[in-house]
């Protein structure tokens, strides 16, 4: 790579779209971010207007491509990560979205997942595609779709619509509607995908009712998906990466050895263990997932989501308007002290793993006349941790070899008191990196990796580079008198069925 080329990620995730460029050694030199509506038409309905996710990620790709080139630099490729399981469904002749995009928050086919569970196809979909039946993923959004719009069924059967999560949406109009594909990780965020066999699986589009004809080609997370059209962004530019914004986060974590483990907190926290070539089933209700493709060889992991983690801190803000901006949350809760008694189980829309909960609901408990805006602020941080160790404790559960370190990035990892924190209650040691933003740096990595620019996995591991380390202080006797009260808070939420 010379000194002079550069590689324009896009990120597109659940509130906003950011492009980043970087550098030959790794560095952003230009960023650009824009938020965009979120739309709730009925509860536990989250909804994006396609063209808001289009529009705004275009707005940044060329801000920041603009920014590289005044400073000199040639954009050589883009890589793609995206929001995962959101759905949209559109007319291949016109372009045109036929519906809103059903985003990965939404429940409203909780009942439909219930029903499947019910008739016993949970362990035969698990058993496929590392998931277990819920409204989170994308196959019973495209089903929801093709039910409520007036002849959509009988046009996607007939090959008029294609369904695509929000990386085929951005290449279909990136492209200028010549490329309709997936990589290996989206793909296999639908319900729709065998993770063994690394194909679209015939059995799961008939339970789930989706045509065949809808679907794009899957293919590696470092790959050819085509060529940016150059009235977009003022020259074609090769898009080479693609890859769901966690498993992008991991590659940019420098994830690449059995055994590490990665934590992305932002409106909700993804921790992804890597567990080699071969897939790790879960006993603990994790997902079994792909962490990435890389010429035709699939690398796993076993996924713990989080649903609420910083979203916790914005309901502080906008729901409880205790604080005014996500920042004052830390100085705020240092100042509660360390035995306040409170505990948020932040369950606004479900618990997900290892409890996927749909029906619970969120719970403060512990409150006493004395409790007041520190420690609901403590309370809230603590809530991330609690839950990240869960999920480590599945990890540890599952594999035998119980997690010792955590790479963390996200928005909320610049509070220092939450890392904290989570190493304290956690129990693992925490390390931040320098460059925080990994999911945009994983799809350069990809992009670049293609490209030829860097040699191999190797190489990318030795460019991670350290911020901060966090050690855990908290004597054992404590985290666990903690961890009790948290579990029993938890109990309080659960519905009939996580029970």
């Amino acid at each position: 790579m010379s000194a002079t080329d550069a590689i324009l990620a896009l990120d597109q995730g659940t509130t906003s779209s950011r492009a980043i460029v970087f550098d030959a050694h790794s560095r952003p030199v230009a960023v650009s971010q824009e938020e965009f509506p979120q739309h709730y038409p009925g509860d536990g309905r989250v909804e994006h207007a396609p063209e808001d996710l289009w529009a705004s990620s275009l707005r940044v790709a060329r801000d920041a491509a603009r920014q590289a080139r005044a400073a000199g630099l040639r954009i050589v490729a883009l890589g793609l990560t995206n929001q995962r399981e959101t759905t949209l469904v559109w007319d291949r002749a016109t372009g045109e979205p036929i519906h809103p995009a059903i985003v990965w928050q939404d429940r409203r086919t909780a009942d439909e997942c219930a029903r499947l569970r019910d008739l016993g196809h949970e362990a035969s979909v698990t058993a496929r595609t590392g998931l277990v039946l819920d409204p989170y993923f994308s196959a019973t959004k495209v089903a929801w779709i093709l039910d409520h719009v007036p002849d959509a069924r009988r046009r996607a059967e007939r090959g008029e619509l294609a369904f695509g999560t929000v990386d085929s949406w951005l290449l279909w109009r990136l492209t200028g509607a010549r490329v309709h594909a997936t990589d290996a990780t989206n793909a296999a965020r639908t319900l729709l995908f065998d993770i063994h066999r690394q194909d679209w699986d015939d059995s799961l589009l008939a339970l789930f009712r989706v045509p065949r004809p809808m679907l794009g080609e899957v293919r590696d997370c470092a790959d050819d998906f085509g060529v940016a059209d150059p009235q977009w962004l003022g020259e074609a530019i090769p898009i080479r990466g693609v890859a769901g914004d966690q498993h992008a986060a991991m590659i940019g974590q420098a994830c690449f050895r059995e055994g590490t483990v990665k934590a992305t907190y932002g409106t909700g926290c993804f921790a992804l263990l890597h567990t080699g070539t071969r897939p790790v089933p879960s006993r603990n209700r994790l997902l079994t997932t792909p962490a990435y493709r890389l010429e035709g060889r699939t690398h796993y992991a076993l996924e713990g989501a989080i649903f609420v983690a910083g979203a916790a801190i914005q309901w502080l803000r906008d729901g409880l308007g205790i604080i005014d901006t996500a920042a004052e949350s830390e100085a705020l809760a240092a100042a509660a002290p360390a035995d306040h008694g409170v505990h948020l189980v932040p369950a606004f829309t479900g618990l997900g793993a290892p409890y996927w909960d749909a029906d619970a609901r969120g719970v403060v408990h512990g409150i006493t006349r004395s409790t007041g805006r520190p420690a609901l602020a403590r309370a809230a941080l603590e809530s991330v941790a609690f839950q990240t160790h869960d999920l480590i404790a599945a990890m540890g559960r599952d594999t035998g070899h119980p997690p010792r370190e955590l790479r963390i990035d996200g928005g909320m990892v610049v509070n220092d008191l939450f890392a904290s924190l989570l190493a304290d209650l956690a129990g693992v040691t925490v390390r931040r990196p320098v460059v925080s933003e990994t999911t945009a740096l994983g799809a350069a990595y990809l992009a670049g990796l293609h490209r030829g620019i860097w040699s191999s996995s190797e190489t990318l591991a030795g460019q991670w580079r350290e911020d901060r380390e966090w050690r855990p202080r908290l004597a054992a006797v404590e985290r666990d008198r903690a961890l009790e009260g948290w579990h029993d808070a938890v109990r309080r939420t659960l519905s009939d069925h996580g029970r």
